[in-house]
């Protein structure tokens, strides 16, 4: 089985991935780590270079190679991956996989972002808390669909990774 993670950037798919991969012995991969290497740039010198659409074409891409070639794994995805070209159907007409909604607070998405918005594309060009809550709320408005579509959903405010693994592996099993 694999087990594909997703939610808002700063949720903690990342963290959580790996300590939840470790916990059930099985590969750990991160999409956009993936991604870079297989383009050989970071995915802020993609989208600078190529744009969001083309982005989000080789997401696609490579999230299907991913849940092709990587059976029993844990596979964190971008925030914005299920959202984007299908990306969740595929996801869901796997039948070795199943997912997890890493269900984070727009007050703490907000307070764990704005210290690490220069390393994302998305909100590197954001000043203020109050104008990334305002991004940040709207994304989740518009993502919130597609989250919940998730096969299990784990709250992770005042939770550190390997709490919320446990809930995961709980939830799974």
């Amino acid at each position: 089985m694999s087990i594909v993670l997703i939610g808002y950037m700063g949720s903690g798919k990342s963290l959580v991935g790996r300590d939840l991969a470790k916990k059930m012995k099985l590969e750990y991969l991160d999409l956009d780590e993936y991604i870079e290497n297989q383009e050989k740039k970071t995915i802020s010198k993609i989208f600078e270079d190529h744009g969001e659409i083309y982005f989000r074409k080789k997401e696609s891409l490579y999230l299907k190679e991913v849940l092709d070639k990587h059976t029993d794994s844990v596979i964190s995805l971008g925030g914005g991956t299920p959202c984007f070209a299908g990306n969740l159907e595929i996801v869901k007409e796997n039948e070795n996989t199943k997912s997890i909604y890493l269900q984070t607070s727009l007050d703490e998405l907000t307070k764990r972002l704005f210290a690490e918005r220069n390393k994302r594309p998305l909100i590197a060009h954001i000043t203020t808390i109050d104008e990334l809550k305002d991004f940040v709320r709207k994304h989740l408005f518009e993502r919130s669909f597609y989250y919940n579509q998730a096969d299990y959903k784990v709250v992770t405010d005042q939770k550190d990774a390997n709490q919320i693994s446990e809930e995961s592996i709980s939830a799974l099993f």
